[in-house]
């Protein structure tokens, strides 16, 4: 059997990953510890992403001619990608947290829904919080307004109402 034949399960499973991918996210994982690295792992996996180490000339064979080619760039040395398929900021937001307390773990680039970032770019993205989080702050702020009407419409009826129930007690009297 040919080498080829041997590396193209490899190649279409790296494909495959990518497939519909909103982000990708290479890192240089060397000198991680394993326990940082299985904690790491579980946060991701907790966030829906795929965190995998493959060769680099399999990363460059499966890249090829697709919207992440311009990783080809940083495929030196140790590197692990991370892919997400539902949240685009997440595979950047949890490796830049673990780049930020592990000297020697490095984000080198990203594809971020078709556009290309490098390592100062990542750490942008890394920035954004996820869909979930803004939604929530868009809503708390459409909220906040409609609430603090309602509770002086409220204060006001209240003001208004007790007047009349005062008048009629003291009119009983």
């Amino acid at each position: 059997m040919a080498k080829v034949e041997l590396k193209q399960p490899i190649v279409n499973e790296i494909k495959e990953l990518l497939t519909d991918a909103q982000s990708a996210v290479l890192v240089s994982y060397r000198g991680i510890s394993v326990e940082e690295d299985t904690a790491m792992r579980k946060e991701l996996r907790e966030a829906g992403v795929e965190y995998k180490v493959y060769k680099n000339t399999m990363i460059r064979f499966a890249v090829k001619d697709t919207e992440f080619e311009p990783l080809t760039a940083d495929l030196t040395g140790p590197t692990a990608i991370a892919v997400s398929k539902t949240d685009a900021t997440a595979p950047a937001r949890i490796l830049a947290k673990y780049a930020k307390n592990i000297e020697v773990f490095n984000l080198k680039s990203a594809v971020v829904e078709g556009t290309f970032y490098d390592k100062d770019g990542v750490q942008v993205i890394a920035s954004i919080p996820s869909r979930d989080e803004l939604l929530a702050k868009f809503l708390g702020s459409i909220q906040s307004p409609i609430t603090n009407f309602a509770r002086v419409i409220k204060q006001i009826a209240e003001k208004d109402g007790d007047a009349p129930a005062e008048e009629a007690a003291e009119a009983a009297e």
